[in-house]
C-alpha cells in the first residue's frame, strides 16, 4: 500500500503482523518519531551550518532517509536485507530524491568503520547499543538514538539491562526516566572510549521508546566531563525517597532516611546531568510545521519538556497519593501548592499525573496535606 508522510509518498508492505511491526518495513506508530527527528535536523543546522551528511542506519522502507533526503540533507540508507534496501531505492525514486540520497545494502557497522557522518540516526528494534561503538567512532556532530527495548532499560526485565547496557537498572515508580538515564549514560561510557563527550540536547520518552539526541564534542575533556555526570540513584521501596548520588562508585544507604526502612534499591550508573537544553528543543518546536501529521501532539511534547524542572527522577501524583490515602486533587491545584509552600515543580512528560519537584516525599505530602486542610 502507499501512505504519505511529511510530504513523501512511500510504498510500504500492505500487512503487518500485530506485536512485531517494529521489525517490518513502516511503523506508523514512529510517525511522531519521525516528525520530531526532521524538526530536529533543521534546528541543528541552524545549530552547526557545516552538518550536511546524515546516516539512516536502519533505512527499512527508507522513509526517514527519505523525510532527510527531501529536507535537502546529503543522505546515506543502510540496511542488512536485500528486500529492504530494494525496497528504500524505489521510494527514493518515486520521490525524484535518487540523485540526492544513495542506498547501502551492508552492516551498518561496517559502514561508519569505513566512512564518517555528520548525524547519524541509529533506530533499531531493541537495544541501540551493538552500534554504538561506531557510531561515536565516525560520527562528527550529532547522534540521534532511539531505544526500543524499555523494559530493559527500566528494569522490568533486569538480567537483559545490565547485560545490554552495563548498569543496574530499577523498576521504580519513575521507570520511564529509568530508562532514559540509563541509555544515556551507557552511551556517555561509549563515547568515552572514543575521547568523545556528549550533550543530551533533546530527549523524550513516548509511548514504547526513549529517543535522545547527543551533540558531541570531540575532545578527551569533554568526554571526561560527560562521565562526571553520572552516578547513581538511591531509591526506598517503602516511602518512595530518592536520592542522586555523583560518582561512578556506588555507596549504597545502609536504611531509609525518611522512614528508616530497610527496602532500599540502588540503580547505575545513570545519567544525573541534563537531557534537554530547553532553547534547542523550543528551536525544534518551532521547526514544526502544520503539515506533519504529529504536530500538534509534537508542540505540546516540547513545550513540557522546555518547562521540565532538571532533576534526576520525576514522582506520580496519583500513585503518592494512593500510597498515602488522601484524594488527588486537579495537577495545575497541585502543583500550585507545592510552588505556594516554597518548592519548584513542573509537569513531566512522563504521563499526565507525572511532576518534577525539589521537594522531598515528606514535603511533598506537607504540601499536599495542608492544601486539604
Amino acid at each position: 500500500m502507499r501512505v504519505t508522510e511529511g510530504g513523501v509518498e512511500l510504498e510500504v508492505p500492505g500487512e503487518q503482523t500485530e506485536g512485531i511491526e517494529e521489525t517490518v518495513f513502516y511503523n506508523p506508530r514512529q510517525e511522531l518519531n519521525r516528525d520530531l527527528t526532521i524538526a530536529t535536523l533543521r534546528a541543528f543546522r541552524d545549530r552547526e551550518e557545516r552538518a550536511e551528511t546524515y546516516l539512516d542506519a536502519m533505512t527499512a522502507s527508507g522513509v526517514r532517509g527519505i523525510r532527510a533526503a527531501a529536507d535537502g540533507w546529503d543522505v546515506t540508507c543502510c540496511d542488512l536485507e536485500g528486500e529492504a534496501v530494494d525496497l528504500a531505492r524505489q521510494n527514493l525514486e518515486r520521490n525524484d530524491l535518487a540523485e540526492n540520497a544513495r542506498v547501502e545494502h551492508r552492516n551498518v557497522n561496517a559502514l561508519m568503520h569505513d566512512e564518517a557522518f555528520d548525524v547519524i540516526d541509529l533506530d533499531p528494534y531493541g537495544s541501540p547499543m551493538p552500534f554504538a561503538d561506531a557510531a561515536f567512532a565516525r560520527c562528527r556532530d550529532l547522534l540521534c538514538v532511539t531505544a526500543t527495548d524499555t523494559a530493559p532499560l527500566c528494569g522490568a526485565h533486569f538480567n537483559s539491562g545490565v547485560r545490554s547496557y552495563s548498569a543496574v537498572p530499577r523498576n521504580t515508580d519513575y521507570h520511564p526516566e529509568m530508562g532514559v538515564r540509563i541509555l544515556i549514560s551507557a552511551l556517555a561510557r561509549s563515547g568515552a572510549r572514543f575521547d568523545v563527550g556528549v550533550e543530551p540536547i533533546f530527549t523524550h520518552a513516548t509511548s514504547h521508546y526513549v529517543r535522545t539526541y547527543l551533540e558531541l564534542d570531540r575532545k578527551a575533556s569533554a568526554a571526561d566531563a560527560a562521565i562526571d555526570e553520572l552516578g547513581h540513584i538511591y531509591h526506598c521501596e517503602d516511602c518512595l525517597y530518592r536520592e542522586a548520588d555523583p560518582g561512578l562508585v556506588a555507596d549504597p544507604l545502609e536504611s531509609c532516611p525518611h522512614c528508616g526502612g530497610q527496602r532500599l534499591l540502588t540503580a547505575g550508573p545513570v545519567w544525573l546531568g541534563s537531557i534537554q537544553d530547553p532553547a534547542f528543543v523550543a528551536a525544534v518546536r518551532e521547526e514544526l510545521p502544520e503539515e506533519f501529521g504529529t504536530t500538534e501532539t509534537a508542540r505540546e511534547l516540547c513545550t513540557t519538556l522546555e518547562n521540565e524542572l532538571d532533576v534526576p527522577t520525576h514522582y506520580d501524583q496519583h500513585k503518592l497519593c494512593k500510597n498515602w490515602g488522601l484524594p488527588a486533587n486537579a495537577m495545575d491545584e497541585f502543583l500550585a501548592d507545592l510552588r505556594t509552600a516554597g518548592y519548584a515543580a513542573s509537569p513531566a512528560h512522563y504521563g499526565g499525573t507525572t511532576f518534577k519537584t525539589d521537594a522531598s516525599v515528606d514535603e511533598i505530602r506537607a504540601a499536599t496535606e495542608e492544601s486539604l486542610d
